[in-house]
């Protein structure tokens, strides 16, 4: 698989230590786009099957790494690599003798990704969590949710991927560009609540300048306003309206009729909870098609708010082939796109400890 995988990132050799959350994503990605990812897998670990879509592309060695076999399997494959990612708490690696101090010195050239929630320091460094709590912290999650109710978990997008697995491949990707000039590896501590709280710079910004609520749903882009949110069709479906510009929201009110002179208060926010109650009356009229017959694929800004069944055939993304069907297994296929040196899916999730450590170490002796 190494010497044949396609995209931006062949011939980079990355080393990840088996876990939950970000790190396994960001090592898909990195899979995706040519990456030679080698996982080690501890001997409990369960095989995933076709639907462990984070495992795609990658390789699964087998090794206990609190044995002296085992750890010295990590090492050998960590000295010849260009990356290792590890998503453990802060000490983790360092008890078992693979922190990134051990693991530099024998591969002074390594980039050794570190994905936490709290980060490798801090009060909270060495606290169990998740997404929700992650975000909790940084403003992210008291925006996001209705004005009179609970705030609401955007999944476990904002943070463990967003925040987390995205930042972290800035960083290793990064470390990686740099490492051409200085020829010296380094250490990224990527921390969920660091890249969460980057995600919210824009908002920050309004914040500073008067431009934005800390009640929820009382913001332009929070739901709060009737030009941007979603609404229930007469099928109980729902679409999704974001009509912004002028020009936008002007012709959202020409397909829709909407000749009132009171929606000429666009960005009003007396304005909104009565102007969004005559369009959730409007919307729930007709089923959702009917709205997608007249709105979808014009400037009103509009789109169905389609389910995980219901997107990989909606027209745009079988047009763009966004998913594939894999072992019976519906999936995301690689982003971005590149025009000289695509991404592909390498290959189907290994089986566990499918592939000899001896092995990697010869292919990886020799140059890509």
């Amino acid at each position: 698989m190494p010497n044949l995988a396609s995209g931006p990132l062949r011939g980079v050799r990355v080393v990840e230590f088996g876990a939950i959350g970000p790190a396994p994503y960001a090592c898909m990605v990195l899979a995706d786009l040519g990456a030679d990812v080698v996982r080690i897998d501890r001997p409990s670990t369960v095989a995933g099957g076709p639907a462990d879509v984070l495992g795609r592309g990658k390789r699964s060695v087998l090794a206990d790494l609190k044995s002296s076999d085992g750890l010295q399997q990590a090492k050998a494959l960590a000295c010849r690599a260009d990356a290792v990612i590890e998503g453990f708490r802060p000490g983790v690696m360092e008890r078992l003798g693979l922190g990134p101090d051990t693991l530099l010195a024998i591969n002074p050239s390594l980039i050794y990704g570190r994905m936490t929630g709290w980060g490798q320091y801090g009060p909270l460094a060495h606290a169990a969590g998740h997404d929700v709590n992650y975000i909790a912290i940084t403003g992210a999650l008291a925006a996001i949710g209705p004005g009179g109710g609970r705030p609401v978990p955007p999944l476990n997008l904002v943070g463990d991927y967003g925040g987390g697995a995205l930042f972290l491949l800035v960083g290793v990707l990064s470390a990686l560009l740099e490492r051409q000039h200085s020829g010296r590896g380094q250490v990224v501590d990527a921390a969920m609540c660091d890249g969460a709280a980057s995600l919210m710079s824009h908002l920050f910004g309004k914040l500073a300048r008067g431009e934005w609520r800390l009640q929820r749903q009382s913001n332009l882009l929070d739901g709060g306003a009737h030009c941007y949110g979603t609404y229930e069709c007469a099928d109980g479906k729902y679409v999704a309206l974001a009509s912004l510009e002028p020009q936008f929201y002007a012709l959202l009110r020409e397909k829709l009729g909407l000749q009132d002179a009171r929606f000429d208060a666009q960005l009003d926010p007396a304005a909104w909870p009565s102007l969004t109650a005559e369009l959730a009356a409007i919307f729930r009229t007709r089923p959702r098609q009917h709205w997608c017959d007249l709105l979808e694929g014009s400037d009103a800004c509009f789109a169905p708010v389609l389910d995980m069944a219901e997107a990989p055939m909606h027209p745009h993304n079988t047009a763009r082939e966004v998913f594939v069907s894999r072992q019976g297994v519906v999936q995301p296929q690689p982003a971005p796109r590149f025009s000289r040196t695509p991404g592909v899916i390498q290959g189907d999730p290994p089986v566990t400890g499918s592939t000899r450590c001896d092995d990697v170490l010869a292919q990886w002796s020799r140059p890509d």
